[in-house]
């Protein structure tokens, strides 16, 4: 989710769910020890719980790392061992390191040193062409060692050569078996399951099985689908908020972050799929995209484009 989860989009969510743990980009740890740390760190109070996620290999800086999450406010500092991407790879962190356990497990161990708040890993249930349960449940055991108690596992192996990222969410074949095992072997840790869930369905059959479901892209292109979870898995009835009323709650937003110099479209990106599945969806999308209402009307172009696909008229278009 590098350059999706970012602040405006985690506050667009929190909208759509109260109850749910948001999680940030990854941050790699030289661009907070070595760039600009509180532009990537900075969040709303609004977004708790939430959730820092960091990419790194060395155990001292990740540490360092984590210690500024911590003091930045962060309820989670989540080390990143699932990503499969190229820049990733050449930065020796990421999926490749599930292949080092114990190294893995130094940098869960100096980190929880350095923090009280939770560390927990993000991984996936292989690399390249292991198949085997064996290898993601040696991985797991060997970090729980270190004192990490939550896993979120992302069901697919990662191919670290051969593959985009795009295509790695897509072309390894979905192994929820072995994260459901994973929790089996392994019942007092918390066990979370990530990739190829869509549906409040598929949410609470998941959860008869492990302790939390992460929705990745699937709630980003469809983020009334965290509205109905919130509604359903947390036992709020009816919905926390309407669209509309998401819409609003976002003027406001938006109007204080472009007069400190926020581009609208960086925060309109992220709000696209507000209305998929409705309707109206495609000129939402259309509007919320106008260059020219971008530039010049500012936060009144999502009034504008609420009136559009809320009247009579547009819904009968």
């Amino acid at each position: 989710m590098m350059d999706w989860t970012d602040r405006h989009c985690r506050y667009f969510l929190r909208l759509c769910s109260p109850g749910a743990r948001l999680y940030t980009e990854m941050m790699t740890t030289g661009a907070l020890l070595h760039g600009d740390a509180e532009r990537h760190l900075a969040f709303d109070p609004r977004e708790h719980p939430v959730a820092a996620q960091l990419g790194g290999s060395e155990p001292k800086e990740l540490a360092l790392c984590a210690r500024m999450v911590e003091r930045r406010g962060y309820d989670e500092v989540n080390l990143n061992v699932g990503c499969p991407s190229e820049r990733v790879r050449r930065g020796a962190f990421g999926a490749c390191l599930m292949a080092e356990s114990r190294l893995v497990a130094e940098c869960v161990r100096a980190m929880r040193s350095a923090v009280s708040i939770p560390v927990t890993v993000k991984h996936r249930t292989g690399i390249d062409r292991i198949e085997s349960y064996e290898f993601v449940r040696d991985f797991v055991g060997t970090v729980a060692q270190s004192g990490c108690d939550t896993f979120i596992v992302h069901a697919r192996n990662a191919w670290l050569k051969g593959l985009s990222p795009k295509e790695n969410r897509e072309v390894p074949p979905l192994r929820h078996e072995f994260v459901h095992r994973l929790k089996h072997d392994f019942p007092r840790l918390e066990i979370v399951i990530n990739g190829g869930i869509v549906s409040c369905d598929d949410i609470e059959a998941h959860l008869a099985r492990v302790d939390g479901v992460m929705l990745g892209r699937v709630a980003y292109h469809d983020p009334w689908l965290l509205a109905a979870a919130d509604a359903r898995i947390f036992q709020r009835a009816p919905f926390v908020r309407s669209r509309a009323e998401i819409v609003h709650a976002m003027i406001d937003y938006a109007e204080r972050e472009t007069r400190e110099g926020v581009a609208l479209r960086n925060i309109t990106r992220h709000m696209l799929g507000l209305y998929h599945g409705e309707r109206n969806a495609r000129l939402w999308r259309r509007m919320l995209s106008d260059p020219a209402g971008l530039s010049v009307e500012g936060p009144r172009l999502l009034s504008r484009a609420l009136d559009a696909v809320e009247s009579p008229v547009a819904a009968a278009a």
